[in-house]
């Protein structure tokens, strides 16, 4: 096990997690309208965004886990 790798996922999860999960959440009020296209494709490139740096710190762990270099992990 590689503890950099652990801790590199460990921090970078918490950033993304203060940085975008209230964005992705679905919201408590529930409204009669329907949302717009551009507060649509917003939400699309927030869960979009989420879901690529989720990637790349699994992929992180996994690495820390096994001891390899992380594959296609920006800075790594």
């Amino acid at each position: 096990m590689d503890p950099r790798h652990l801790k590199q996922a460990i921090i970078r999860l918490q950033a993304l997690d203060d940085r975008l999960t209230h964005k992705i959440r679905p919201s408590s009020r529930t409204t009669m309208t329907r949302p717009s296209t551009e507060r649509l494709e917003e939400e699309l490139r927030h869960l979009a965004q989420y879901s690529v740096e989720l990637k790349e710190i699994v992929q992180l762990m996994l690495a820390g886990i096994t001891n390899q270099p992380p594959a296609d992990s920006p800075g790594g």
